[in-house]
């Protein structure tokens, strides 16, 4: 993404000027501190800040926080966005991604497939903390990290690209990127849903290819009626592995903060922690409080 300067960038009344407020815009949920929550989307905005210069990042922040974005629509590999400024018409906004080839996406998703752990998350439409690595095993990049992965136009008057009004628009889209992290994927070139599909074709021939042996008989639901609460084999050789999640309240950061409870993750994540301590307590058992207090070692 080549940036432009010129004396204007240092003398030009219109970086200084007022934009006109618009009540019906866009505010970023983030009034204070950072745009994003997540890695994937801090990562989008941490490579546009390489790129602006300090002054327009700092009025792109107060844009996006004042609902100066008025609009911002999904296209084809990429988003086209509404900014209001200073002038009556709004700027108009387009941020571009090159998509991976056919033939990049089938070594990603074959690197996925690869990991029991990103498949799992991914088909319970979770982003899973390390995907990077398995774009990376591909010779590729989820996130645009090479020059001419990502191109940007504002129809404003200013020299520079990007400008405050792109910039104003990659916070909101951080914002979005949170919400809804398989953006990423659609901008790359794939659907969720795409991605799901390949993942499951790769893991039904690989249960084909390792299903040597034929099915067993399955018993008729009524001849086992009677049985049900029987158990069918002894204990005592089972074992079970209980560890915390590898994403902490999966089902809240897919679906995103709620405008009515900006800081509900927060707020919920005492009593999830202690649901759960709770639940591994009545696993494993308790101690018994009144050995400890017959124990003249109990403190």
């Amino acid at each position: 993404m080549a940036r432009r300067y010129s004396w204007y960038d240092e003398f030009s009344e219109y970086e200084r000027t007022q934009p006109i407020e618009n009540q019906d815009g866009i505010k970023a949920r983030s009034q204070r501190g950072a745009f994003a929550k997540n890695w994937w989307a801090e990562s989008w905005i941490q490579a546009m800040e390489r790129l602006v210069d300090a002054g327009r990042l700092t009025r792109g922040r107060s844009y996006a926080r004042k609902g100066q974005v008025l609009s911002i629509t999904e296209k084809k590999n990429g988003v086209e966005a509404r900014v209001q400024g200073s002038r009556r018409t709004p700027y108009k906004i387009t941020i571009q991604v090159t998509p991976l080839s056919d033939a990049q996406w089938e070594k990603v998703i074959d690197a996925l497939a690869e990991q029991a752990l990103f498949t799992a998350q991914l088909l319970a439409g979770e982003m899973p903390q390390d995907i990077q690595s398995a774009f990376q095993a591909a010779g590729v990049s989820l996130l645009p990290a090479q020059h001419g992965d990502l191109t940007t136009d504002c129809s404003c008057p200013d020299w520079a690209n990007p400008c405050k009004h792109v910039a104003a628009t990659h916070y909101i889209l951080g914002e979005r990127f949170d919400e809804d992290p398989f953006l990423l994927f659609r901008l790359r070139g794939r659907s969720q849903e795409q991605v799901l599909q390949g993942l499951r074709q790769r893991r039904a021939g690989q249960e084909a290819a390792g299903d040597s042996e034929p099915a067993e008989a399955v018993t008729p639901l009524e001849e086992t009626l009677n049985q049900f609460w029987e158990l069918s084999a002894p204990l005592d050789g089972f074992s079970a592995a209980i560890r915390p999640p590898a994403i902490e309240q999966p089902l809240l950061k897919r679906l995103g903060e709620p405008a009515f409870a900006p800081d509900l993750a927060a707020t919920l994540l005492p009593a999830y922690r202690a649901i759960s301590q709770a639940a591994l307590n009545v696993a494993f058992g308790e101690p018994d409080a009144s050995q400890d207090e017959r124990d003249p070692a109990a403190g």
